[in-house]
């Protein structure tokens, strides 16, 4: 990995990670499991993964089935997704299939 030569690329190279995660996951589980529970319900995942993260750096460890990274990456995509079904976007667009 490039390593970043200013904040607003580092930012950038983030932002990139947290798409291809979300577009990865979004292609496995679909849109139902948002719709379902709305904003409650990615309020209640990312609750439960800071929970999980603030556990793990508390005790200093490091998870067995993801990194630490993942996890802050998986909080970003939940309230990137808030943000768009917050918009109305989330509920009526889909992936762009040639990605």
């Amino acid at each position: 990995m490039k390593e970043p030569q200013t904040l607003d690329e580092a930012f950038s190279l983030i932002s990139n990670e947290a798409l291809e995660t979300f577009i990865k996951k979004h292609k496995d589980y679909g849109k139902e499991n948002v719709l379902e529970m709305e904003e409650l319900g990615m309020a209640i995942r990312n609750s439960e993964k800071l929970s999980r993260l603030k556990n793990l750096l508390l005790k200093k460890l490091e998870p067995e089935n993801e990194f630490l990274d993942e996890t802050w990456i998986d909080i970003a995509v939940y309230a990137t997704i808030a943000i768009m079904f917050r918009r109305g976007w989330f509920q009526k667009l889909e992936l762009d299939e040639a990605k």
